[in-house]
């Protein structure tokens, strides 16, 4: 059983930064992939980025790269998501999600076995 619990979602304005943090509870974090999805109202879930277990490989969403940037710290057992030139399509809940099947980061959320409670964010114009 993995537990996930997101923060550091909150209002900001466009153009401005927000940092995402994912605690998670296991024994063997390092093992995991782990990802970044959000689901604006009425949309289906999206990918956002993910990360491999070593940290070692990073994917991105196009319409991320370039602003927001994964990243871990396995001693923490936390994941991260800095969000940079926010802009209002950006404006979703924000979800962690855990891979525990494999340490390989994915893109699809079909292979994540766990989810945090998801935070909000709202990007102002």
């Amino acid at each position: 059983q993995v537990q996930l619990l997101e923060s550091g979602g909150g209002l900001a304005q466009a153009g401005g930064s927000l940092r995402l943090s994912c605690a998670a509870s296991a024994r063997t974090f390092s093992g995991y992939g782990m990802g970044w999805f959000r689901q604006a109202p009425g949309k289906d879930r999206e990918f956002v980025a993910a990360i491999s277990g070593s940290g070692g490989t990073t994917y991105y969403a196009d319409s991320v790269k370039g602003r927001f940037t994964i990243s871990r710290d396995n001693a923490k057992n936390m994941v991260y998501l800095q969000m940079n030139s926010l802009k209002p399509e950006d404006t979703a809940v924000y979800y962690c999600g855990a891979r525990t099947a494999r340490s390989s980061a994915s893109t699809w959320s079909g292979e994540y076995d766990y989810w945090g409670q998801g935070t909000q964010v709202t990007v102002s114009s």
